[in-house]
């Protein structure tokens, strides 16, 4: 017994190092982002500077870029994305779940292609321009990540197949439930887990994603997600940095940016959402994945 509370004690502590190796980081891209911009040129990033500033947020929320507006477009996507996915994910995978269902195998074998091939980029424009015309519009932020994920399906299938016994699912068959009320009624109520789990996937997934925007918006900058709009802006500062010798007064208003410490509180930004949302999933998320990793 001794022997194991000590086991315990040293767990927890190799645990708190780890964990705040992970937090440091984090705390150090705050901190340097309320650091004044030649503070951190002159003695580089620091957790304790000694002169604070606002001004890399200043600079953010008034440059032009709506980034409240951008904000919005994230959340919207992504709410809308996360159901969307989830909605389809979830059918799929209790599909695929069933012994029984006619061409399981080959809607497991197109799952399991997906994950292992894709259409490449050129092909995949053209489709979405040419033959859906998607391009500048909302659609071209929701339609390209909503096809499912081949790992988040076979996940749930895992889950599903592991996790909810056939006795249950027998016994609301034999009580006269039909397979849609089965489903409802049953299986989502005892999926909590897996669901909080490929819903943060997805959501982090639409959170995260500048690639569609940067491909497919290229008019329309009021469709800009806070990931494009940051992007954009971080390009603009980089292209003025580099040109700065073809500008006249380049100096003078090159100073006034703050080119290191407004990186910083772009990625700020950027992970906040993330950040407050994840302890309120962290549960669901770890059993999810324990137990949906299971083979079914």
């Amino acid at each position: 017994m001794r022997s194991d509370k000590k086991f315990q004690i040293f767990s927890h502590i190799v645990l708190a190092l780890f964990s705040l190796l992970a937090l440091l980081p984090m705390i150090l891209m705050l901190v340097s982002s309320f650091t004044d911009n030649n503070e951190i040129i002159k003695s580089g990033y620091s957790y304790l500077p000694k002169k604070w500033s606002v001004y890399a947020y200043e600079y953010i929320f008034s440059t032009g870029n709506s980034v409240l507006h951008a904000y919005v477009i994230s959340v919207v996507l992504t709410v809308v994305g996360t159901c969307l996915a989830l909605s389809i994910t979830t059918l799929l995978a209790y599909a695929l779940s069933k012994k029984g269902m006619p061409g399981r195998g080959i809607l497991t074998f197109v799952v399991v292609f997906s994950m292992l091939f894709n259409g490449g980029l050129v092909p995949t424009y053209i489709i979405y321009t040419n033959v859906f015309s998607i391009k500048n519009s909302f659609l071209a932020l929701l339609i390209p990540g909503l096809l499912m994920n081949g790992f988040n399906v076979m996940l749930m299938k895992s889950y599903f197949v592991s996790s909810i016994p056939e006795e249950i699912l027998d016994a609301t068959y034999i009580d006269g439930a039909n397979e849609w009320q089965t489903f409802f009624k049953v299986v989502i109520p005892l999926s909590k887990p897996i669901l909080a789990t490929v819903a943060l996937f997805a959501g982090i997934g639409y959170w995260n994603d500048w690639m569609n925007g940067y491909i497919y918006i290229t008019k329309r900058t009021d469709l800009y997600s806070l990931q494009n709009l940051l992007n954009r802006m971080m390009q603009n500062i980089q292209y003025l940095s580099q040109s700065s010798s073809n500008i006249q007064n380049a100096n003078v208003g090159l100073s006034a940016i703050p080119m290191a410490s407004v990186r910083m509180a772009m990625a700020t930004l950027g992970i906040l959402p993330i950040v407050i949302i994840y302890p309120f999933v962290q549960n669901y998320f770890v059993k999810g994945i324990t137990l949906g990793g299971v083979k079914g």
